[in-house]
């Protein structure tokens, strides 16, 4: 029997193992995280932690989701316990993960920041509890400090195109933190024309644009004039997250109609949304295009379904669940109207349902070109899907309709300093299933080849495809 979580966990052949602490190890090559949710502002003020509730509880929805599922109090949750109280409750809930990648996170956190070789559970609650917030109070496990631990080269965060960007010309002009903090640009208040707040969104837009939004038109333009600002400030990303990619064509006259209904106080209909979610994100493309941004597209996730929690909580308090209307017909036809005039910019597609990845496998070799190698890229299993075998799913469905070797890699889609081992976790898998393939005879024992590609996987391919001032490894 092995031992829990050694420094072969998930490696179970030789070539695996050789793969992994030769090339792919955090500590041997970095970690470059294109797509999270921490705060800018946390960064450059250094924030400190008081307790490891605070960084592991706080806004964490995957681990609210196991509480509940364990019959936690909403209290002990995201409610009024003290933080020791709703650390323990988390303890006996993980304890009853097995089979769950929240026990591996958790655990390679343990181990990799806090030095604690044991398992988390009621009993140990307190031994772990007093440990962690000890090691809290020392300078290096401050944000940036944690950072910096995880040898991180690039973080992307995601930002309203109203943001000021103030904490990240901040993080820019430190000189103390030589770590790149650079925004991403998610224009999902701008798309979400049936939501409540659009119209007085609009109205925000317009002052910070100098664009009066009085029209379909005006709303492309004053978004022309933030992409324009966020690319001074250092941004090539996009980030959208959609119910699923749709593609519904309309005339500009009905668009502009559709819009102008809104702005007049009056909801439209579901199709009259479809109609104005196509054409958004057609002028959007062509803009990425321009600039030469990447499109990431988030699709297949039905939001905020139980309504009780969400009156109290707002949005992210883990009650999304996988959507399975998610047609690739809509999107072939997406990437199509792009493609057709020489338009279409590099994209991501990630699908929240797992069942999509074949599809979005025979996609992507429709839409390849040469400006770039893997113009189009399968994200990596997101959300729900980055388990174990989520992310080897992805990775074989990848591997079979596509370049594997191209794949741009892991990322932690987190609030956490503490994620970043989630890319560990990744690459251990991924070695250990590319190494099953040589060990196998599938592939050549070609250490050159094998090398060049898990070190692309893990951080090289994105450094070239993101097209970031880093240096490849």
């Amino acid at each position: 029997m092995k031992k829990f979580m050694d420094k072969d966990f998930l490696l179970t052949t030789d070539t695996a193992k050789n793969l992994y602490h030769t090339y792919a190890a955090p500590t041997v090559i970095p970690v470059l995280d294109y797509h999270c949710h921490i705060n800018p502002q946390e960064i450059y003020e250094d924030r400190k932690f008081e307790n490891i509730t605070q960084v592991w509880l706080g806004a964490d929805h995957y681990k609210w989701r196991q509480m509940r599922s364990n019959g936690v109090e909403e209290r002990y949750i995201t409610g009024d316990a003290t933080d020791r109280e709703k650390f323990q409750k988390w303890a006996e809930t993980l304890e009853m993960a097995i089979g769950n990648p929240l026990y591996h996170w958790s655990h390679l956190e343990l181990q990799r920041y806090f030095g604690y070789e044991g398992h988390l559970c009621g009993e140990t609650a307190e031994e772990v509890w007093n440990l962690c917030n000890a090691k809290l109070q020392q300078p290096e496990f401050s944000a940036r400090g944690l950072i910096k631990q995880s040898n991180v080269t690039l973080v992307c965060t995601t930002d309203d195109p109203v943001d000021t960007l103030e904490w990240h010309k901040k993080i820019k002009a430190d000189d103390s933190f030589d770590v790149q903090v650079v925004p991403a640009w998610r224009p999902e208040k701008a798309m979400g024309i049936n939501k409540p707040g659009f119209v007085d969104y609009c109205a925000k837009l317009s002052e910070v644009s100098g664009v009066k939004v009085n029209s379909f038109a005006s709303l492309i333009e004053a978004l022309r004039v933030r992409l324009d600002y966020f690319n001074e400030n250092g941004c090539t990303i996009s980030d959208h997250s959609l119910d699923y990619v749709m593609y519904e064509p309309a005339t500009a006259e009905e668009v502009e109609a559709i819009v102008a209904k809104r702005l007049a106080g009056e909801l439209v209909s579901k199709v009259e949304v479809k109609k104005f979610e196509t054409a958004f994100m057609v002028e959007l493309g062509k803009e990425y295009h321009k600039k030469n941004w990447v499109m990431q597209l988030h699709y297949g996730v039905k939001r905020d379904n139980n309504q009780s929690i969400f009156r109290k909580l707002g949005p992210d308090a883990g009650i999304d669940c996988i959507s399975n209307y998610t047609p690739s017909s809509e999107m072939a036809d997406f990437l199509n109207a792009l493609a057709v005039t020489e338009q279409l910019p590099k994209t991501i597609l990630y699908s929240l349902n797992p069942i999509d990845n074949a599809a979005i496998g025979t996609i992507l070799g429709c839409f390849q070109d040469s400006s770039t190698v893997g113009k189009i890229q399968q994200g990596s299993a997101w959300w729900f899907n980055d388990n174990k075998q989520g992310m080897i799913d992805q990775m074989v469905s990848l591997a079979n309709l596509g370049l594997l070797g191209n794949f741009i890699g892991m990322l932690t889609d987190s609030r956490s300093f503490l994620s970043y081992t989630r890319h560990e976790y990744f690459r251990r898998i991924a070695c250990e299933l590319i190494g099953g393939w040589v060990e196998n005879g599938e592939y050549p024992a070609d250490e050159k080849a094998l090398a060049k590609i898990i070190k692309g996987i893990s951080y090289n391919n994105a450094v070239r495809y993101f097209g970031f001032d880093l240096e490849t490894k």
